[in-house]
């Protein structure tokens, strides 16, 4: 079982999710609210790939390479974090019912020249203080609370002043309560359900991407046997060529042969050679490609070490026809893109909904109880009773001096294009959608159809391939044979060893072909993953 998790890109404070933050008051909230994020990115170095070095070695089976390339692969990585944004758009939308905490304080002194006989001073000096605290949050129903406490402590030098200092001030609750636009609790968590759908959405568009990443990955892998399948391949050919010049060389010696016969042995040499060296640079760029799958090229030691892939070139086992109907049935029912845009269909109802849902007046019930109060040192027949602060809040908190308020409030557009506009727009996104999942469905049908075909194509040519070298070999022997009874010359012989060479060579091919048709059957049907025994989490 191979698990998939995240690995590259990693803040150096960490990766911290939404969710993981901290919260009020606790003193990790005032740290995290007030300090600067570290914004420098470390990246980890490949992982794991010491414990595949063997006698100096990286050897690998395909079942380890892939636990390397899950491990170690940055596109893989990069394609992870993609998700990463959805999910905390999740967190964010609901950010909506969050409550606010509002503090206001402020101070203003006047000074105003008296203009009657009555202001009690020649210039009025006043002081007045503000302050209030305002508490308001939105509940699932669409229901805004507010709550506030506001006083207001005011100090002057008038001598008629009946409190002086004197605070003044209330405890004011309210609500509004939407009853047609906003009124549905499914409306005001819209935002929260679509941006679970856009994850779920973006959820599936990287399971399909890493189904394409590991059928590239295993590709790879079979590259390389390839290319040192042929290389060795080549190199028997070259052992070979080099056998039949050493011969013909002792048959110039000894007079059995024209100096001319010498130049057919020489020339198979010398492209015997060019094609080991073709091979050799060939196997050296498709290992170069499969560091960069598992990271390797990252580690200055790891990269240099040779690689050795223990899967051999097995033709296939004797296998049932694939059942095309079966495969295409397993295709609609697996492929994480036909999801994808069966969630697009479920965005696509939501914003109808949440457009339609605008559309409709703004009707909204809204309530108000106030409790005021007021204390200070208070001014009665030329005799002044302490008071203060105590006395406010007595009162306030006493509810013996209430206001109540209810009413209704209704706002509606004399026409409303903008949402009529927006809610054709999202009609016509769902149909395009449709029609888009119709197409896609049936390029999947013809993609898994392909697949099946070069999966049966490939068999057959591994079988006839096979044949062929064996027809091949045979003629090696019989002109071999007939030239050690003189009965024929080393031309048709280094005839026979090429077209033996060039079997051995497509036999090779056609093995790979069959690797890659069966990776890419998975990856058509959506089985590659499960088939590898990977789960994301």
């Amino acid at each position: 079982m191979r698990v998939l998790f995240p690995m590259t890109a990693l803040l150096s404070a960490g990766v911290m999710l939404a969710q993981q933050a901290p919260v009020f008051p606790t003193p990790a909230y005032f740290r995290h609210q007030f300090s600067m994020p570290q914004t420098h990115v470390e990246l980890q170095a490949p992982v794991h790939l010491r414990d595949f070095v063997v006698n100096g070695k990286l050897t690998l089976s395909l079942h380890d390479y892939l636990d390397l390339v899950m491990a170690n692969n940055t596109d893989i990585a990069i394609s992870r974090l993609n998700v990463e944004t959805p999910r905390n758009n999740v967190w964010g939308a609901f950010g909506k019912f969050d409550p606010t905490l509002q503090f206001n304080l402020s101070a203003q002194r006047q000074l105003t020249q008296s203009t009657r006989t009555l202001d009690g001073a020649t210039q009025v000096n006043s002081l007045t203080h503000n302050g209030g605290l305002t508490y308001s949050q939105m509940l699932s129903t669409g229901t805004t609370l507010t709550a506030s406490l506001v006083d207001r402590r005011s100090s002057t030098n008038d001598r008629y002043a009946t409190f002086n200092p004197y605070h003044s001030g209330s405890l004011q609750l309210s609500f509004t309560q939407p009853l047609l636009r906003n009124r549905s609790p499914f409306i005001v968590r819209m935002p929260i359900t679509l941006a679970r759908s856009s994850l779920k959405k973006s959820e599936y568009d990287f399971r399909d991407s890493l189904l394409s990443q590991i059928q590239s990955a295993e590709n790879a892998y079979w590259t390389v046997v390839g290319a040192r399948e042929n290389l060795k391949v080549a190199q028997s050919n070259l052992a070979l060529k080099q056998e039949a010049l050493k011969r013909a060389n002792r048959e110039l010696e000894l007079g059995a042969s024209s100096p001319l016969d010498i130049y057919q042995p020489q020339s198979d040499v010398a492209t015997a050679e060019i094609t080991v060296s073709t091979y050799q640079f060939s196997l050296a760029r498709a290992e170069d490609a499969l560091r960069k799958m598992i990271g390797a090229d990252l580690d200055p030691e790891i990269r240099k070490l040779p690689i050795e892939l223990t899967e051999g070139i097995l033709p296939p086992a004797d296998e049932a026809p694939v059942d095309p109907e079966a495969a295409v049935q397993k295709a609609m029912n697996l492929r994480p893109d036909l999801k994808s845009y069966n969630q697009s269909l479920d965005l696509d109802n939501l914003n109808i909904q949440n457009a339609q849902n605008l559309l409709r007046p703004q009707l909204d019930l809204t309530g108000t109880y106030t409790s005021s109060g007021v204390g200070g040192n208070q001014l009665i027949n030329g005799t002044m009773y302490p008071g203060g602060f105590n006395d406010f809040v007595s009162q306030v908190f006493g509810f013996n001096l209430p206001t109540y308020y209810m009413g209704f409030r209704l706002s509606f557009p004399i026409r409303d294009r903008a949402n009529e506009a927006a809610l054709a727009n999202s009609m016509v996104k769902k149909r395009q959608d449709t029609l888009t999942l119709r197409t896609q469905q049936q390029s999947v049908r013809l993609s898994v159809l392909n697949a099946v075909n070069n999966l049966e194509s490939a068999k057959a040519q591994v079988k006839l391939a096979q044949v062929s070298v064996d027809l091949a070999q045979k003629q090696v022997d019989a002109e071999q044979q007939k030239y050690d009874l003189g009965t024929e010359i080393m031309y048709f012989v280094l005839d026979a060893q090429n077209r033996l060479n060039s079997a051995k060579s497509n036999l090779v091919q056609q093995i790979i072909a069959y690797q890659n048709a069966r990776t890419s059957l998975l990856r058509q049907t959506g089985e590659l993953l499960d088939a590898r025994g990977i789960v994301i989490k």
